[in-house]
């Protein structure tokens, strides 16, 4: 279904190009004279490449239906990743190079959201932010409860971030997986 620029908006999944991107910012326009257009920022949902576009009226956008299904993540074998849809119970994989930015993030059991198109499963969606343990940091001292410096921390999934001096390991934390920041000790 084809749709005007008009109706974008932030969070719209659209084909363009014959890609499926969804619309992270947009910005309406109409001078003088001439005829209206729109400044988008569309993020593309199998490779998530961001690019900046101007979209004209006489464009054709058609609007795409991405459906959300839970997920949980099951294992992998070389770079396929099985996944299990908790409603019907299908099987389901992904290839690493559909999803290089999330594998950092994946652990066994783990529930996140599919993205299908066309019911066929394209990518995936991660939580906002993730519990995970400290498995390797340098040891915190007494009284290190100020949060000015930091140190290397390796967590369970195997990603590398900056925690505060007081951090163990063995401690659980809280981590924003956009922003790939600690947030807090659970």
């Amino acid at each position: 279904m084809a749709i005007s620029i008009g109706e974008l908006r932030p969070s719209i999944s659209i084909l363009f190009n014959k890609e499926i991107y969804t619309i992270l910012e947009c910005e309406h326009a109409k001078l003088g004279r001439g005829s209206a257009f729109c400044r988008v920022r569309l993020k593309n949902i199998k490779t998530s490449q961001v690019l900046d576009f101007t979209v004209r009226d006489s464009d054709k956008i058609e609007e795409a239906f991405i459906e959300r299904r839970r997920l949980q993540y099951l294992y992998h074998e070389d770079n396929i990743y099985h996944f299990i849809d908790l409603e019907t119970y299908n099987d389901l994989v992904l290839d690493s190079s559909n999803i290089e930015d999330k594998i950092i993030w994946l652990k066994d059991n783990l529930e996140l959201t599919g993205l299908f198109y066309n019911n066929e499963l394209i990518n995936l969606e991660l939580p906002k932010s993730m519990s995970l343990k400290v498995i390797e940091t340098d040891p915190g001292f007494k009284g290190d409860t100020v949060k000015t410096g930091t140190k290397p921390a390796k967590l369970e999934t195997g990603i590398t971030i900056a925690v505060p001096l007081f951090i163990n390991v063995g401690d659980t934390i809280k981590v924003d997986t956009d922003k790939k920041e600690y947030t807090g000790r659970i």
